[in-house]
């Protein structure tokens, strides 16, 4: 086909099967986060059977994210090497047989190995579903599409509690039983159902080149690649405020409103919660109206919503009013989460289509660590006695540093977006 003739990415239609994709995928992404998460959230009932100490309580979640931070870039070089619906696939059964495994562990050693595997097996899933998300939607629902993806792991986050629950009205391991089936139950359903998506005349295939990738070229290719290598470093100045943000929000509502340790828990999980998932569907269907006429739309909006939420933020940490830090938390999850609804449209922008997964593992990796990292130096300053309101107020302007590495990337070529 003539380049004249070549359908522009806004004019796109997704294919058949396009959302019936997304509605799967989101389900995945929610018994993915559900199915991590719900160790944290039954630790009486947990310790009282296998006796443990509050480090080696952290320890099961942090082999988990370590493990799961290593393999997340060869997992996303897997998905672009081979079906990504079948590495979906294969990713969701073989994490819920590891769910399902967990309720037979009978020791400590027992327990964290299988949240060491459960970090191996769930590494392919994200960045094999945000590839393949944005291989169905190439056009002016692609941020949307996205958005809803990352929604689904943030509600499958919410109901982690249920694991909480069920352990205390049968006993800790019935859930791990219970949910270990469903997604067994699942992965049959997504066999039937999920493919990948057909080849579209004039569009880029990801498939074509996919029989010569190697991972070193991959790699190469990453990390030699100047509008790549701005991505991570916003992912990983991003990751800290995220993880800063999150892991000290409770604490800090708590010590500054003197609230209870639920209420402070239950305000700043909700009301953040909440926001973020609205922020996540306004952000995406905004950045996809506006992509119509103007093809840095996928950076601008994230752009608009990092200067919003930086002095969202800057206002929790210094007002001494609960509802003023309330709302404050209120703007900084919706306008936060614009950047994660386009987070993989604008790596579309400036990475080879045939890297596309493990561009989002390479990524989820370094930003994994810097985020623990920054947990932990917000821990040290706790221990030197230093505010936490000082820790959001880096956090803001990290949010504003965040924005200029964005706005840095508007003139990258959108061409790579199709």
């Amino acid at each position: 086909m003539p380049a004249s003739t070549q359908p522009s990415a806004a004019s796109f239609q997704p294919p058949p099967g396009a959302w019936l994709t997304v509605a799967l995928l989101w389900v995945t992404a929610g018994l993915s986060y559900l199915d991590r998460l719900m160790v944290t959230t039954m630790r009486g009932s947990l310790n009282a059977a296998i006796p443990m100490t509050e480090a080696q309580f952290g320890l099961l979640t942090a082999v988990f994210l370590t493990v799961y931070a290593i393999c997340s870039p060869f997992a996303g070089y897997f998905a672009d090497r081979f079906n990504r619906s079948r590495v979906i696939i294969g990713s969701l059964f073989l994490w819920s047989l590891v769910t399902g495994l967990t309720a037979c562990a009978r020791t400590y050693e027992q327990l964290l190995i299988t949240r060491a595997l459960m970090g191996v097996t769930q590494a392919a899933c994200m960045p094999a579903s945000v590839a393949l998300i944005v291989e169905y939607h190439r056009g002016a629902t692609r941020s949307l599409a996205s958005g809803l993806l990352l929604s689904g792991a943030m509600s499958g986050g919410a109901l982690a509690g249920l694991g909480g629950s069920l352990a205390e009205s049968h006993d800790w391991a019935y859930a791990f039983q219970l949910f270990g089936l469903v997604g067994v139950g699942f992965s049959g359903l997504l066999l039937a159902l999920l493919r990948d998506p057909p080849a579209t005349e004039g569009a880029p295939s990801t498939k074509d080149a996919v029989p010569t990738l190697r991972i070193g070229e991959a790699f190469t290719h990453l990390l030699t690649n100047r509008g790549y290598l701005v991505m991570l470093v916003y992912a990983c100045v991003l990751g800290v405020v995220s993880w800063s943000v999150v892991g000290w929000m409770p604490t800090y509502i708590k010590e500054h409103f003197n609230l209870s340790q639920g209420a402070a828990g239950l305000s700043a999980t909700i009301y953040l919660n909440v926001a973020a998932l609205v922020g996540m569907l306004v952000g995406g269907a905004w950045a996809d109206r506006w992509s119509r006429t103007n093809e840095q739309a996928r950076i601008l909006v994230p752009v608009v919503g990092l200067c919003l939420a930086a002095p969202a933020v800057l206002l929790i940490a210094n007002t001494g009013t609960l509802a003023l830090a309330l709302g404050g938390l209120v703007v900084y999850g919706m306008a936060r989460n614009f950047a994660d609804a386009n987070q993989m449209p604008i790596l579309c922008l400036v990475v080879d289509a045939r890297y596309r997964a493990m561009s989002w593992g390479l990524s989820t990796f370094f930003s994994c660590l810097v985020g623990a990292a920054g947990i932990y130096v917000g821990g040290l300053l706790r221990d030197a006695q230093i505010d936490v309101s000082r820790v959001f107020q880096f956090a803001s302007a990290n949010l504003l540093v965040c924005a200029g590495l964005l706005f840095a990337l508007r003139r990258r070529k959108a061409a790579r977006a199709a």
